[in-house]
């Protein structure tokens, strides 16, 4: 490393997911890795997880698999150079993870800091920091880095009520989120307030559109001022096919709302584990719903849609409803804390119940979206998400430390003393209690998850750790 790379700050993002599966955790770290680097001030590094072969086959589509993290890398980088406009200045590390079937979640392996060494340790940012955290096992985030940032990207606790017992489940998930977020973080960026509240956190949205959109968005403009016909077709909705995902709520109104829609076609596009019961309960309809196969958003058959539908209120920002809008479309979506960024924009409509939702798509349907203004369109975009990320975060108030980071030894080992304070004494529980294979599985944790085993080594050129006692199942 350079003495001008020293110099600089060095901006660790990891996150939960990487391409080619396209969910939120996988994309927006990668144009926040990318918009970071763009001028060159900063050194960013983003952390993306690896899966062997038998667990990549499991949540990447179209059976995409990669031999090695080079080939993966390749492709990531390529996906993202037909995107930008600019070279991309940041680098790309790996560290191991499984897949969750269970969970529908990459679930990190081992000391997954172990990824940036000690002498290059300055900030970390942790999407989604509870996940990451949950059954970390190795060096205290806040010991290792001089500053970590945690963004919130999911509404866990959303989710887990719509399961068996999904209060209970809630109840306790909330403090365990609580509990290791407070331990590992500085600084929470929580995208709204559909997230669960933690202490020394703020609300920012720090997401913006892939520029691709905003193209769309101004091709749709022109067309408007030459008073051509932007919009030829009419409503549709496009997400990962489970019910959670807004399926649910959405032809719940169309069901129940039939008679007003007289009339109404919506295309639903999707991909899922859900997709069959979704399909089966839409031929159900009166309404003419049509079921297809998920596909990019921005692929041109998107790009005459006039309204896009959107009841979910799990997400905690819709990164589909922010790229509808970026292309000039009209938004309906649910009043819900999850939607107040989208606020702002003429074309989001927002409706309270099954009277005003009927209201605001027939009303949109019937009416031309109205054109975005540069300022709109600078809010939604990436350069304007960095600059929020910038000020929430506080970059710009820290300087790169002149501490020997590589002096500093394992957690478990130097950086507790007994009665030190409170905090540490928490990590410190947290530590020994993720250190057990019956602990860890107890909580949710994959088997086998406390070190990487021999194929992950392999692939990512590790070396095999022997299980300590703490590994050791207990008597």
């Amino acid at each position: 490393m350079t003495k001008q790379q020293q110099q600089k700050q060095h901006i660790a993002i990891f996150t939960t997911a990487s391409l080619p599966w396209l969910t939120g955790t996988a994309v927006n770290p990668l144009f926040r890795a990318a918009y970071l680097a763009k001028d060159g001030q900063r050194r960013v590094t983003l952390v993306i997880p690896w899966l062997t072969l038998n667990h990549q086959l499991l949540v990447y589509p179209n059976n995409i698999t990669f031999a090695s993290p080079s080939h993966q890398e390749a492709y990531v980088r390529r996906w993202l150079e037909e995107r930008l406009s600019f070279p991309l200045g940041f680098e790309i590390r790996f560290y191991p993870g499984k897949f969750a079937t269970d969970k529908r979640s990459i679930l990190p392996v081992g000391d997954i800091s172990d990824a940036i060494p000690d002498e290059e340790a300055d900030i970390a940012v942790l999407e989604e920091p509870e996940h990451l955290t949950w059954f970390h096992h190795g060096k205290k985030w806040k010991t290792k880095f001089n500053y970590v940032i945690g963004i919130v990207h999911t509404n866990y606790l959303e989710y887990v009520k719509r399961e068996k017992q999904g209060r209970l489940k809630a109840f306790l998930l909330k403090y365990l989120n609580s509990w290791v977020v407070g331990i590992y973080c500085h600084k929470v960026i929580r995208l709204s307030d559909a997230t669960q509240e933690y202490p020394k956190s703020i609300v920012c949205n720090v997401h913006g559109v892939n520029p691709k959109f905003l193209e769309i968005g101004l091709k749709k403009l022109e067309q408007q001022k030459l008073q051509e016909q932007p919009f030829t077709k009419g409503a549709y909705y496009i997400g990962k096919m489970v019910w959670s995902k807004g399926y649910k709520e959405l032809l719940k109104l169309l069901k129940k709302h039939q008679k007003e829609l007289a009339g109404l076609e919506v295309d639903l596009y999707g991909s899922g584990e859900d997709s069959e019961e979704i399909n089966e309960a839409a031929r159900k309809l009166d309404l003419t719903v049509n079921v297809y196969p998920g596909r990019d958003h921005a692929d041109p058959l998107f790009h005459n849609y006039k309204v896009f539908l959107n009841p979910s209120t799990t997400d905690v920002v819709c990164t589909t409803t922010a790229e509808a809008l970026a292309m000039g479309k009209i938004v309906v979506c649910a009043d819900h804390t999850s939607n107040e960024f989208f606020k702002q924009f003429p074309n989001c409509r927002v409706y309270d119940d099954g009277k005003g939702f009927v209201r605001a798509t027939l009303k949109a349907l019937g009416e031309q979206p109205s054109q975005l203004t540069e300022q709109q369109r600078h809010e939604l975009s990436w350069e304007a998400a960095t600059q929020r990320f910038i000020r929430a975060s506080d970059l710009n108030r820290l300087a790169r430390a002149d501490s020997n980071l590589s002096k500093r030894s394992l957690f478990a080992s130097s950086s507790i003393s007994v009665g030190k304070n409170l905090e540490d004494m928490s990590a410190y529980i947290h530590f020994l209690a993720s250190g057990f294979e019956t602990s860890r599985t107890a909580f949710g944790a994959i088997p086998g998850s406390l070190q990487p085993d021999e194929e992950l080594c392999k692939d990512l050129g590790l070396t095999l750790k022997t299980p300590s006692r703490n590994s050791l199942k207990q008597d």
